[in-house]
């Protein structure tokens, strides 16, 4: 694997989404897609040059902080975020399924 993956876990809907929002908009990334990975808990997954995976999670956990200025006091919407440069290819074939598609990229909005 020639890419990076990058992740953001959340708690809540509302900063998972403005967590991929911003990571697809702040960089040449593609959205692999969410984990639900237990009750309220979401990790977003995008992958993409090392590069342009640095820049996305970067955005993505400055979004939730903005989320987070919104939420009650003492909860905690950012939980832990992590890039991953270079994978084993075994980890893209197992875990991350999801090949580049040229219909994606129909949806890709440049600046």
């Amino acid at each position: 694997m020639e890419e990076a993956v990058g992740m953001v876990e959340v708690r809540g809907w509302p900063p998972a989404l403005a967590a991929a929002d911003a990571m697809v908009k702040a960089a040449n990334v593609m959205l692999v897609g969410y984990e639900k990975v237990s009750g309220a808990f979401y990790t977003v997954i995008v992958r993409g040059n090392v590069s342009e995976v640095k820049v996305s999670v970067e955005a993505g956990v400055e979004a939730v902080k903005k989320v987070q200025a919104g939420a009650a006091p003492g909860e905690k919407l950012l939980l832990s975020y992590h890039m991953i440069p270079r994978p084993s290819d075994n980890i893209g074939y197992v875990l991350l399924p999801k090949e580049y598609d040229i219909a994606i990229e129909a949806f890709r909005v440049r600046s």
